[in-house]
């Protein structure tokens, strides 16, 4: 079978982590990457992704109910996040870098290790890497963090807060099973 642009970008992922970790190693400075790493499948690690998506879920609709719309979307971002932080862990893998994340979560897709919609990762993908108008959440979030706009629509942050819900409850079915 062919490799696909998600299994070489994974395979990139996993040597940039590796190269990085060695040269922190030969210059006696504490390892960190900006790849993917293989490490031991934790279901307690994954777990704790889910905590703390739960957690940042909470704080999303927190801010909401505060009127502080444009932290939201910052927010809901690491919701996703976390989630597919969890799922990586889950499958033996540790992240430092949100574009080897993405490709790993496709790959695992593609893979028929997990099922998930398509559009959950989309919504952490920039525009040029889709085919698509619509607005990403990579792309809200980056807008509301380093621009002065603090007014979003209000139908956005409860879309966002149902998707959120909703990929918890599929992060859950998948980790936990």
């Amino acid at each position: 079978m062919p490799a696909t642009k998600q299994s070489k970008q994974v395979d990139w992922c996993l040597k940039k982590a590796l190269k990085e970790i060695e040269e922190c190693n030969r210059l006696g400075k504490k390892p960190k990457h900006r790849g993917l790493v293989k490490v031991e499948p934790s279901a307690k690690k994954a777990e704790q992704h889910i905590d703390k998506a739960l957690h940042d879920l909470d704080a999303l609709i927190s801010n909401k109910e505060n009127g502080f719309y444009d932290w939201c979307i910052n927010i809901g971002f690491y919701v996703i996040y976390h989630c597919f932080l969890a799922i990586a862990r889950k499958f033996g893998y540790e992240s430092g870098n949100q574009t080897c994340t993405i490709a790993l979560i496709e790959w695992l897709t593609q893979k028929g290790k997990i099922e998930i919609d398509e559009k959950y990762i989309e919504a952490l993908k920039y525009k040029e890497d889709i085919e698509s108008n619509e607005e990403k959440i990579i792309d809200l979030r980056e807008e509301y963090t380093y621009s002065i706009k603090i007014s979003v629509e209000e139908q956005k942050i409860n879309e966002l807060i149902d998707t959120c819900k909703e990929l918890i409850d599929i992060t859950k079915n998948i980790v936990l099973n």
